[in-house]
């Protein structure tokens, strides 16, 4: 019999709980809560991409961990929750950005790489022997259509646009404090000092650039656009618009 936290439902993935849920849902979001915490907040200018970099141990070599990842140039990718599933999806991610490139000779709008994304991780919930990925996901992107945007997916396979989102274990009192900062006028060097005090809020030990990551959408202006629309007139691939902080990029912003 079916207990209050789900029982035999617990084990099954494809089967509802009498109250409606998929319960392994539930425990892959809990692991997500479990995670360390990341964060986006969309500027008038571009978005931010901002999470906690820790390694368990004082030998482990931090230049070799990636948490914020670009998947082509004008998207870029943090997670909440278990490594190994969000480096699956990456691959996945790249694997889909390349593919659309083929076709179309350019990168997926956010949204649509967004969508295949989350359709992935739907697809997780759908089938036997399989178990949903234990990660949320913050994507930030630009593309000509929809501008700078910011997107959050989740193990269900539910995703939205954002202005401002936490992810990870302090995701509660993140959310609040973005909630009294955010404003819709604010500039990306502004949301860059955001998001660090968000972070800073519930970050345990010294914050420094070697224990957080930062990556950032910068939008173009529109006499960059056009001198990109005549350089990528033949087969040269665009101009960047995504690109992570370096450790001294960081250290000066925590030095502001």
């Amino acid at each position: 019999m079916a207990t209050g936290d789900g029982g035999a439902y617990s084990y099954s993935l494809t089967v509802f709980s009498p109250s409606g849920k998929l319960v392994q849902i539930e425990h892959a979001l809990a692991r997500v809560s479990q995670g360390t915490t990341s964060l986006g907040i969309k500027a008038t200018n571009g978005v931010v991409i901002a999470t906690e970099k820790k390694s368990s141990s004082l030998l482990m070599d931090t230049s070799m961990i990636e948490k914020v990842s670009m998947i082509c140039p004008n998207i870029g990718i943090v997670y909440s929750g278990m490594g190994p599933d969000y480096r699956v999806l990456v691959t996945k991610a790249r694997k889909s950005a390349q593919a659309y490139w083929k076709v179309y000779g350019e990168y997926p709008p956010t949204r649509v790489l967004v969508q295949d994304l989350a359709t992935v991780m739907q697809q997780a919930t759908q089938s036997g022997g399989v178990r949903p990925y234990g990660v949320s996901l913050l994507v930030a992107g630009y593309d000509s259509n929809r501008g700078a945007t910011l997107y959050q997916v989740d193990p269900s396979g539910s995703y939205w646009a954002w202005k401002a989102s936490a992810i990870g274990k302090n995701m509660i009192n993140a959310k609040t404090f973005l909630e009294k900062r955010y404003n819709d006028d604010i500039s990306l060097e502004d949301a860059i000092h955001t998001a660090l005090l968000t972070l800073k809020e519930g970050f345990e030990g010294q914050m420094t650039e070697k224990t957080i990551e930062l990556g950032i959408i910068t939008v173009p202006t529109q006499e960059e656009l056009e001198s990109m629309a005549i350089e990528n007139a033949g087969t040269a691939r665009p101009k960047p618009t995504f690109r992570r902080l370096t450790e001294e990029e960081v250290r000066d912003y925590l030095a502001m």
